[in-house]
């Protein structure tokens, strides 16, 4: 009698399976050592943990105990059943642990509202699909069992009135965990926790709960830990799988097991793998061909006739250059920059045009094939319809919450929140506003590292000239003011970046609230808007300013031009170009943040885990519960994709803006994505709670943003050829004005360069005494600077020549034939490729067909068993109101 109650009161529903002595021990938990906590089930062993909330029973917190109670009463109503871990049981003995199951009741009524499909048969659809030389594939591939985890059946929209018509085997496993944690933080973000029906509405759900401190943490368990399976046949191990064939690093030339990510975290995440492993697989076809054009430049090294003659005793060391700043810079010559010169050419060649216009079009095949890809993916995770789902069904809770404004919707017939355009308009442009200043205060901050670069090369320029390091046989060479300039602006420009990172990122979540997005979808993509928009001036303005502003306002010797009129004068490239600039600024910034990424993505996490499990790990492992080694593991914060999302862009737009400055970028770009996607997968798999399982359909608003920078690419790396290089002067001199016979270099660099009176430059230009080398003397009375500008004397003096006007018209026939080539490319290329493949479509098309079909079937049958029970079993005619169609008019009605 006593054990009856006793299993009762904890809703044992061993009690009808079990002895009630094995009840007892299992209740009652006299031993701790003789019962493994690694585990995902109830007490009872039965019962799935589908969620669980954590908290901290402060001694002030009366009111957080109040809301508790009031917030787990209400889940208790909503169908939810609940356990809970005293804060004795846990390792620091003060935790306590809510875990939540969520019966068949409560899955099968949620999964009818959010319209989850579940199969109803098998797909007997034959897949016809063959790979040339498949067998050239098989040291990439993975056990079918881990590529496939489950059979490719028929779905459709779950309805728990005709629950019978879909394939349900055992009820406790129909849902996969992924599904079933889903519906439980449905319910959990929605449930309030005030009394009655009257309290206050904006007391609901389980992110408000976490932010003001009533729970600590709230996350769906692992199924086991991820070096070893689970000692429990019920459990799946997916966990220990996914670390086994796809987490560790020596499974990097392996194929990625999406379908079991998908079944595991969820499709938003699996569409994440899915994009990066494409993305890697197109990079290494532009890898190829950026290499090739390295060691184009590399085998035509010997014919760089224009730096044999900057190199040159006879050319290139009697030419003698004007100061490169104001007072502190004395005369050089020429030839001190041989070998900047031929470092320029291995980027600066005819091949880094041909280049520029392949990536235009590998983008576009890139974008249109990745199309192709997802929406074979969408079909086979049966998200095909999830658009209209995600509009219609998933409203933010906040939104539900905020706006107390009611209509109609015309649709549904049904009273539905909205926020009057009054409102939303003028949330849209405060959050317009607080972004334009925000990138308008990085702007400033770009003008301020600028003016640093300007004041300190002259202060370089004076102090090294003398400087121990010049004496240096390997790297003395090398250390130059314009280098020391560089690092210092570099490592200020950094520290910048990661200040207003951390800053505006609050900010941007903040006025994201503020607009109240509709639906999960719309509250990410004005995010990832906001943040882009912020990073894309944050990352690339130092190169935007190396391509096409510096040296390009220098002015002349008698007429320099200075910054907004002050003392500081406009900054020249390089001796050696602008290009290799550019290519160098490339490298630092694109390797440095890729190398820095992944460290502080692997290392980071694995720190913070260690430091907070120190002590749970010297306990056995019966006595480390499940619920505590996911506690002491990260959370999956609410930006957690985004910022893999966008790592990845950032790079994109590295390897594709600028790409004419660095033909290996896509190479290095490989080996990162190579890397990342077995870091991003450890972290995954072994540093981060299990995040909350979420659908989406494709990559979002990061598709659109991609597209633009594939269309800005276009432009930017005709600029660069055309401005930045010297592509156009090269090939305008050597059609027509080489003075020798036939095609020529020779004598490029005289031609390149303007004359210059020493007598007129002026005095706040003039180097000071002492500043000038030793060979220099008062018999030099002119400098060369790299300009087309009339010599002294001449009527024109120091205005531009006729073949300045040539080279420009050339550059900018250059721009605009290059622009309309690759744009012509690019739009017939995404007109030939349909975004969806013919096979997926005859595919969808043939399943909406037979779901109709069977559909029409099952209630055409349904109502004959219901007739033959009310005593009309005689009639075996199909009733009138469910007339036999046609396979043909079955088919028109489904397409």
């Amino acid at each position: 009698m006593v054990i009856a109650v006793v299993c009762s009161a904890y809703s044992c529903p061993c009690l009808d399976r079990y002895n009630l002595g094995f009840c007892l021990v299992s209740l009652l938990a006299i031993d701790k050592s003789q019962q493994s906590k690694d585990s995902v089930f109830f007490r009872d062993g039965v019962r799935r943990v589908d969620f669980v909330l954590s908290y901290i029973d402060d001694k002030d917190g009366e009111r957080k105990q109040e809301r508790r109670r009031e917030y787990e009463a209400n889940l208790e109503k909503a169908g939810l059943e609940l356990e809970t871990e005293d804060k004795s049981e846990s390792e620091d003995g003060k935790t306590y642990f809510l875990k939540i199951h969520a019966p068949w009741e409560v899955l099968a009524t949620y999964a009818d509202v959010l319209k989850i499909k579940v199969p109803f048969k098998a797909n007997d659809i034959p897949n016809h699909t063959e790979i040339p030389m498949n067998w050239l594939s098989t040291p990439f591939r993975l056990p079918d069992h881990i590529m496939h985890p489950e059979p490719d059946f028929f779905t459709a929209p779950f309805n728990k009135s005709k629950s019978d018509f879909f394939l349900i085997d055992d009820k406790e496993t129909f849902f996969p965990p992924s599904t079933r944690n889903r519906i439980v933080y449905y319910i959990l973000a929605r449930c309030p926790y005030y009394k009655g029906d009257h309290g206050d509405k904006d007391k609901k759900g389980i992110k408000r709960l976490l932010n003001n401190g009533t729970y600590t943490s709230a996350f769906p368990l692992h199924d086991c830990r991820y070096w070893t399976r689970s000692r429990d046949l019920n459990c799946e191990s997916e966990r220990y799988n996914l670390y086994k064939y796809w987490a560790r690093f020596l499974c990097f030339f392996k194929e990625q097991p999406l379908n079991l990510i998908r079944k595991y975290y969820g499709e938003k995440i699996g569409i994440y793998f899915a994009w990066l492993g494409f993305y890697t697989e197109m990079l290494f076809f532009a890898a190829v061909v950026g290499v090739i054009c390295f060691i184009y430049g590399l085998l035509t090294y010997s014919e760089n006739e224009w730096s044999y003659e900057i190199c040159s005793e006879e050319i290139g060391g009697k030419i003698v250059m004007c100061p490169l700043c104001d007072k502190k810079c004395g005369y050089w010559k020429l030839n001190s920059t041989c070998n900047s010169s031929w470092q320029s050419h291995l980027f600066d060649n005819v091949g880094t045009v041909f280049f520029a216009i392949f990536m235009g079009i590998w983008v576009t095949l890139f974008l249109e094939f990745w199309k192709r890809r997802q929406a074979r993916l969408e079909y086979e995770w049966d998200l095909v319809d999830f658009e209209e789902e995600q509009q219609q069904l998933q409203l933010r809770p906040e939104y539900e919450t905020k706006c107390t404004n009611r209509r109609l919707n015309r649709i549904t017939q049904e009273m539905e929140p909205y926020l009057p355009i009054t409102s939303k308009c003028a949330r849209t442009c405060l959050s317009g506003a607080t972004v334009l200043f925000w990138i308008s205060l990085i702007i400033a901050c770009i003008i301020g590292v600028i003016a640093y670069r300007l004041a300190v090369y002259a202060a370089f320029a004076s102090i090294m000239k003398d400087s121990p390091t010049n004496n240096l046989q390997v790297v003395g060479s090398l250390i130059t003011p314009q280098l020391a300039t560089s690092v210092t602006a570099s490592c200020i420009n950094f520290v910048i970046i990661m200040i207003l990172n951390l800053m505006y990122e609050r900010v941007a979540i903040w006025i994201t609230d503020m607009e109240i997005p509709k639906t999960h979808l719309e509250y990410e993509n004005k995010l990832t808007v906001k943040m882009f928009l912020f990073q894309f001036v944050n990352y690339y303005s130092s190169c935007f300013y190396v391509a096409f502003f510096k040296g390009k306002f220098v002015g002349y010797p008698g007429d320099y031009a200075y910054m907004f009129g002050s003392h500081l004068r406009n900054e020249e490239c390089d001796p050696g170009g602008c290009l290799i600039e550019l290519t160098t600024q490339l490298v630092i910034v694109m390797t440095g943040k890729q190398v820095w990424g992944n460290i502080q993505e692997a290392l980071v996490p694995w720190l913070m885990n260690w430091w907070g499990s120190r002590r749970s790990r010297s306990h056995p492992e019966s006595l480390y519960s499940r619920w505590e080694q996911d506690h002491d593991l990260q959370s999956f914060g609410q930006l957690g994709l985004f910022y893999e999302y966008l790592e990845m862009v950032i790079q994109f737009g590295f390897i594709t803006l600028f790409v004419a400055s660095f033909p290996l970028a896509p190479l290095l770009a490989l080996f990162n994505n190579i890397i990342e996607i077995r870091v991003d997968a450890w972290k995954f798999t072994t540093q981060f709670r299990r995040p909350v399982a979420a659908k989406a359909h494709s990559i979002g608003a990061w598709a659109e943003i991609l597209s633009g920078v594939a269309v800005l690419s276009v432009v930017t790396n005709a600029f660069i050829v055309a401005f930045t290089s010297d592509m156009i002067p090269r090939l305008v001199y050597m059609y027509a004005y080489s003075s020798d016979s036939g095609i020529s270099m020779k004598g490029y660099i005289n031609d390149s360069l303007s004359v210059f009176n020493i007598s007129e430059i002026p005095d706040r230009s003039r180097p000071e005494d002492g500043e000038n080398p030793s060979w220099f003397n008062s018999s030099i009375t002119t400098c060369r600077y790299r300009d087309y500008r009339y010599p002294p004397g001449h009527e024109k003096q120091y205005s531009h020549t006729m073949k300045f006007w040539h080279i420009l018209a050339a550059k900018l026939a250059f721009i605009i034939i290059m622009e309309h080539v690759v744009f012509l490319v690019k739009f017939f290329v995404a007109w030939m490729i349909p975004d969806v493949p013919s096979e997926v479509k005859a595919r969808i098309k043939r399943e909406r067909y037979l779901v109709q079909e069977y559909l029409h079937n099952y209630e055409v049958e349904k109502l004959k068993m219901q007739l033959s029970q009310n005593g009309h079993s005689e009639c075996t005619c199909t009733p009138m109101i469910y007339p036999s169609l046609t396979k043909h008019e079955v088919l028109s009605e489904c397409l």
